[in-house]
């Protein structure tokens, strides 16, 4: 049964809490106006990655869960209840900073200066570049596996900082959602949803098809395997 045991429980307390964790320091971040955004969502990916990935894999994103999937390397009957977890996290982290912050404060709504189609597919791009760096660094036994919590940091890091003035650089539906949810904003809902989604389902293919397996390596890296 999908939640029938212990142990699906408590990842989907660990993708909330991570959630949680990276939309309220993130988003409490806009609305204090802070010139660090990128960094500060970038080092809350990293720190939750620390903190909770070897319990659940650290996806904190409806959209990379999706990407794991795509290439079978997340069961699709945990989908659902991922996607749960993520989207209340970040639900929670929302209505806490609205709770406590004054009326009319920003809290991380997400639009840019571009039409949907435009949206939509620099959401895609940001995505894919994330999809791909957390697929090659957390799940290529090859990669130096203690640094995938900073790689992917900076990959949030960059894409925020690139993509921030043309679309938020949302990069994660359910990051979109919060926010859209307190303000009643729905504005371009399908280019932060579907955006993403493709964008994490093709770079997680890309690397896929990239990968290059022991067994196929040329004798460089048949060598540099069997030190």
């Amino acid at each position: 049964m999908l939640l029938g045991g212990h142990l699906p429980l408590r990842k989907m307390a660990a993708e909330f809490i991570g959630t949680f964790f990276i939309v309220l320091f993130g988003c409490g971040a806009i609305a204090g106006h802070s010139a660090q955004v990128p960094l500060i969502f970038g080092l809350g990916v990293m720190v939750m990655i620390y903190a909770v990935g070897h319990i659940s894999g650290a996806h904190f994103n409806p959209a990379v869960t999706l990407g794991f999937s795509a290439v079978k390397r997340f069961p699709r009957s945990q989908l659902l209840a991922y996607w749960v977890a993520q989207f209340a996290g970040a639900l929670l982290a929302v209505t806490l900073l609205g709770a406590v912050l004054p009326p009319g404060v920003s809290l991380g709504e997400l639009s840019g200066s571009l039409g949907p189609v435009a949206t939509t597919a620099v959401e895609a791009v940001l995505t894919f570049f994330l999809m791909f760096v957390i697929l090659s660094v957390a799940h290529d036994s090859r990669a130096v596996g203690t640094m995938a919590g900073v790689a992917i940091g900076a990959a949030v890091s960059l894409g925020a900082a690139v993509g921030g003035p043309l679309t938020g650089a949302g990069m994660n539906p359910a990051r979109w959602l919060g926010p859209a949810v307190w303000s009643g904003n729905f504005t371009a809902a399908l280019a932060y949803v579907i955006g993403p989604a493709l964008g994490a389902v093709a770079g997680a293919k890309a690397y896929e098809w990239l990968r290059c397996e022991a067994k196929q390596a040329g004798p460089e890296r048949r060598e540099g395997a069997a030190k």
